[in-house]
C-alpha cells in the first residue's frame, strides 16, 4: 500500500491528508472513501484520463482510494495530483521516494485536466505552514502557486506544470539526481521587505491621495486619528461630504503589514481563494468593502465549505461598510464579536473551526433615509420616527463598540477648487510617530495599538495630567457614555497624546477626544 501526503482546509490551520492507495484484483473501477465531496468524487475520472493521456497504462484493476482521517471531510479538487501519483506509485512506476530520510516525507497539492496538465488550486500558503509543522519538508505545488509556497522561505518546493513533470521529478529525487535542497532563509523582521511603495497598490496601481479632498480637515483628522489607534470610526453626514471618498483613502496611510501579520493575511486569502495565481506575501493591509445585500456566510464566514468571511479577509486592514444602515441589522449586529474576539468561531454541524478578524471598522451612513436632514440648502421630508428607525437599524450595542463618530458636511461653494492641503505623506509621517510611541510602551504586552488598551490598565497607560482627568470625568457624565464609552475616550485621549508627542494626556488631548466621541450617545441620528 501507497500513501502520499496532501492537505485538508479546515478553518485557520487546517490538517494534513494521507492519500492511500491500494490495488486489488476485482473488476476494474476506483472506490474513493474518507468523506469526500463531490469534486473530490469527481477526481477518479480525472486522475483516469489525464494518466492515459500523460502516457502511463491505467491499471485495469480495482482501486481503493483512502483519505485520512475519515473523520474530516475532504473538500476541492487539489488531491487529483496526490490520488495520481500514489496510484503510478503503488503500480511501480514510480519508485519509493525517500526525501531527508523519510518515505512519504513531502507533500502534493494539484488539480488534473484531461490532459495531464496541473492547474493552480486554493490554499497552498495554509498546506505548506501546515506540512512544515508537521515536519514534512518537500512540497510538489502546480507551477503558477510555487511562488506562494516558497513565501514562508523554508523547505523545498518544486513547481510542476504536467504529471508526467511531477513523475519524472520524483523519479530524479529517488535516483539521486536532482538538487532538492530546501531553503533555510530567515523570515524578515519587522514589516514585509517590499518594493511596492506606500502610496501603491499590490498591483502596482496608485492609491488615491488625501489631497485629492477638498478643505475637510476635521474628517481627515479623525481618520489619522481612527489609524493611529485602530479605533473603529463612524462617519455620517450628507451625500457628497466625502465619507466614501476619505474611507477609500485610509490604506494610502497605514504601513507595510508586518511579517506575521503578512503570513496571516495571505493565509486567510489563499483558503478563501483570493489569492490570485503566482502571487506571493501580500505586503499591503487588506481593504475591504462588502455590498450592503452580503449574506451572513459573505460577512462573517462560514457556508458548507465553510471559507472566511469579509471579516477575515480584512484582517489587519479596514472593513468598509458603505451606506451601512442599509445592511440588514442581523447582518451589523453579527459584527459584535469579531469587533470584540478579533477572531471568528464558526461551529457547522459538530464541526468547529476559527478564522483571524483583527480590523479597522468603518461606517459611513446618510443622517437619514432621504440624506438631507441637517443640510441648509435641502429639506428633509423624513419624519423623526422614519429617522430614528433608520438609526435603530445600527443597534446601540455595535455603536457602542465604536470609538470615533465623526459629523461630515457638504464642502463649502469656495473650497471646491481649492485642492490640496494635508496630504497622505505628511500623515503618514504623523501616523508613524504615534506608532513606534504604541510599539515601545506595548512591547512584551501583547497589546499592539490604543484601542486595545483593556480597563484595568487606563491608570497606567493613559496617564493624565493638566486637569485631563477631571475634563474626561466631567464630560462622561454630562454626556452619559456608558462604561464601554468612557473606556474609549480615555483611548483616544491616549492616541491623540501619542499624535501630539505628549508623554502625558494633557487638557487639549482630553478634550478632543471627547469631541471626537460624544456624538450619538444621547441621540442616535444627526442634529
Amino acid at each position: 500500500m501507497t500513501h502520499i501526503n496532501s492537505f485538508a482546509a479546515h478553518g485557520f490551520d487546517g490538517c494534513i491528508v494521507r492519500v492511500e492507495v491500494d490495488i486489488r484484483r476485482g473488476i476494474p473501477g476506483v472506490d474513493i472513501v474518507g468523506l469526500p465531496d463531490g469534486a473530490v468524487r469527481e477526481s477518479r475520472d480525472r486522475v483516469r484520463v489525464a494518466v492515459r493521456n500523460s502516457g502511463f497504462a491505467f491499471p485495469p484493476d480495482r482501486i481503493l482510494v483512502n483519505l485520512a482521517p475519515g473523520d474530516l471531510r475532504k473538500i476541492g479538487s487539489h488531491f487529483d495530483l496526490a490520488i495520481a501519483v500514489a496510484i503510478l506509485s503503488e503500480c511501480g512506476v514510480i519508485p519509493p521516494v525517500h526525501y531527508r530520510g523519510k518515505a512519504g516525507g513531502f507533500m502534493l497539492l494539484g488539480e488534473l485536466d484531461l490532459s495531464g496538465a496541473v492547474r493552480s488550486v486554493r490554499g497552498v500558503l495554509p498546506a505548506v505552514a501546515c506540512g512544515l509543522a508537521e515536519g514534512l519538508s518537500f512540497f510538489l505545488v502546480p507551477e503558477r502557486n510555487r511562488a506562494e509556497a516558497e513565501a514562508l522561505g523554508r523547505g523545498c518546493v518544486c513547481g510542476v506544470e504536467s504529471l508526467r513533470g511531477a513523475v519524472e521529478t520524483l523519479i530524479a529525487i529517488g535516483a539521486d539526481r536532482v538538487d532538492v535542497a530546501p531553503h533555510n532563509s530567515v523570515p524578515p523582521a519587522g514589516r514585509v521587505r517590499t518594493e511596492v511603495r506606500r502610496d501603491e497598490d499590490s498591483a502596482g496601481g496608485s492609491l488615491p491621495d488625501f489631497a485629492d479632498m477638498t478643505g475637510a480637515r476635521g474628517l481627515k483628522r479623525a481618520i489619522l486619528v481612527a489609524a493611529a489607534g485602530r479605533h473603529h470610526v463612524l462617519l455620517y453626514g450628507p451625500p457628497g461630504s466625502g465619507k466614501t471618498m476619505a474611507a477609500h483613502r485610509i490604506p494610502s496611510i497605514l504601513p507595510d503589514l508586518e511579517w506575521e501579520d503578512a503570513i496571516a493575511v495571505t493565509k486567510v486569502h489563499s483558503i478563501a481563494g483570493a489569492l490570485g495565481e503566482r502571487s506571493g506575501i501580500i505586503s499591503r493591509p487588506p481593504f475591504r468593502t462588502p455590498h450592503h445585500t452580503a449574506t451572513i456566510e459573505g460577512l462573517i464566514g462560514g457556508g458548507r465549505s465553510v471559507t472566511p468571511g469579509e471579516v477575515s479577509l480584512a484582517h489587519r486592514g479596514v472593513l468598509f461598510l458603505d451606506e451601512a444602515a442599509e445592511f440588514r441589522p442581523t447582518l451589523l449586529q453579527a459584527l459584535r464579536e469579531p469587533v470584540e474576539a478579533k477572531r471568528v468561531s464558526i461551529s457547522r454541524a459538530g464541526r468547529r473551526v476559527w478564522f483571524p478578524a483583527d480590523f479597522l471598522l468603518v461606517l459611513a451612513t446618510n443622517p437619514c433615509p432621504c440624506g438631507n436632514f441637517g443640510r441648509d440648502d435641502e429639506s428633509c421630508l423624513c419624519s423623526r420616527k422614519e429617522i430614528q428607525s433608520y438609526w435603530k437599524r445600527l443597534g446601540g450595542p455595535l455603536l457602542d463598540r465604536v470609538d470615533i463618530r465623526v459629523r461630515t458636511v457638504p464642502p463649502r461653494s469656495e473650497d471646491m477648487l481649492s485642492f490640496g492641503g494635508i496630504d497622505s505623506r505628511r500623515m503618514r509621517t504623523r501616523l508613524d510617530g504615534a506608532m513606534a510611541l504604541q510599539r515601545d510602551r506595548y512591547a512584551g504586552t501583547g497589546l499592539r495599538a490604543n484601542g486595545e488598551i483593556p480597563a484595568v490598565e487606563t491608570s497606567r497607560l493613559c496617564r493624565m495630567s493638566g486637569g485631563a482627568e477631571r475634563l474626561l470625568r466631567r464630560s462622561a457624565r454630562s454626556l452619559a457614555l456608558s462604561a464601554r464609552a468612557h473606556l474609549s475616550v480615555f483611548r483616544l485621549a491616549r492616541t491623540v497624546a501619542d499624535l501630539a508627542g505628549h508623554e502625558d494626556v494633557l487638557g487639549e488631548d482630553a478634550e478632543e477626544a471627547v469631541e471626537l466621541r460624544r456624538y450619538g450617545d444621547g441621540d442616535l441620528f444627526w442634529r
